[in-house]
């Protein structure tokens, strides 16, 4: 991932690294990215250091995200019918991204990694939300179980007692 490697190594060896492994050209990035063909051929010969905002523009070209997806973190069968599926609301249309986990510390890694992703906000299970609402900066809301479900729960424990 160009972004990590940009702090483990010079960022003109890193930059270079990617745009050989993208098989894109220094023009080509430059016109993706909006900066000036010859920031690009200073920054790969490592005749200049970057500004923030040039690595900014750089790693969103190199590293798209898809900026309009709601993050799900639920067991897998729940997202079985929600991953990757749009929704419209309030004139909107969201990607709802699904994040399996199946332990506390599996859904706190699925809520760093959607944020890290790009997610808008995260849909959690309410004992979850609290630790999630700590740790990231978008909004966390909580799936509310409805009564039949919880119904059909107690039957099913029932049936086995």
């Amino acid at each position: 991932m160009f972004s990590r490697k940009i702090f483990e190594t010079e960022f003109s060896d890193a930059l270079q690294a990617e745009l050989d492994r993208q098989g894109m050209t220094a023009r080509e990035l430059a016109d993706r990215a909006g900066i000036p063909p010859a920031t690009i051929y200073k920054l790969t010969s490592g005749k200049t250091d970057p500004r923030l905002s040039t690595v900014r523009k750089i790693v969103n070209t190199l590293e798209p995200r898809e900026k309009n997806f709601i993050a799900v973190i639920a067991a897998r069968f729940l997202l079985d019918e929600l991953d990757n599926r749009d929704i419209m609301t309030g004139g909107r249309k969201y990607r709802i991204r699904g994040y399996s986990a199946d332990s506390l510390d599996e859904c706190i890694i699925a809520a760093v990694r959607a944020e890290k992703e790009g997610a808008l906000g995260i849909i959690c299970a309410p004992i979850l939300a609290p630790i999630v609402e700590r740790i990231v900066d978008c909004p966390v809301a909580i799936i509310k179980p409805h009564q039949k479900t919880i119904m059909e729960a107690i039957e099913t424990v029932a049936k086995r007692v």
